[in-house]
């Protein structure tokens, strides 16, 4: 299955809520796991706040989502500046310290996650995450037992 949406959001606070919703409804269609979904919201939600916080005023966060078979792929893009050093892989804060946790979280989280080159003022950052296995629940899909079934698990019990 490929789904795709592209999102153009203003620059407030409630857009992050809105593309984590977006992308959870997504990857509600597809037979993901759900260990990769809860990261995928996380990563969602740090890309938008940092984009949503840096971006310049008056500018939107623009948002592609690409689920493809078992690889969802991310782009969080609004116009401002690559953050200094633009590793994804820096290190934590002190434990006091407000902020700077987004961009770390994202790297242990993603499969891959990198800014990319895009037009001049604009930042981009890609992030791929793998889908796993399939839920189980919709992996092999359960029969109900007949009423015969039923009623010799209920004698079982009993005795």
């Amino acid at each position: 299955m490929r789904v795709s949406m592209t999102l153009s959001l203003p620059r407030q606070p409630s857009s992050v809520t809105r593309a984590r919703h977006v992308l959870t409804t997504l990857l509600g269609l597809t037979d993901a796991a759900e260990d990769p979904c809860g990261h995928l919201a996380v990563l969602i939600s740090e890309a938008c706040a940092n984009a949503v916080r840096h971006a310049d005023p008056g500018s939107t966060v623009d948002i592609t989502i690409v689920i493809d078979d078992d690889v969802c792929l991310l782009e969080v893009g609004n116009r401002g500046r690559t953050p200094d050093g633009a590793g994804l892989a820096a290190e934590l804060p002190a434990p006091l310290t407000v902020g700077g946790r987004g961009l770390p979280l994202i790297a242990a989280l993603a499969d891959s996650a990198t800014f990319v080159a895009g037009p001049p003022d604009q930042v981009l950052l890609r992030i791929t995450k793998h889908l796993g296995d399939v839920r189980p629940e919709k992996a092999t899909p359960r029969r109900r037992p007949s009423a015969r079934e039923a009623s010799l698990d209920r004698s079982r019990a009993e005795n």
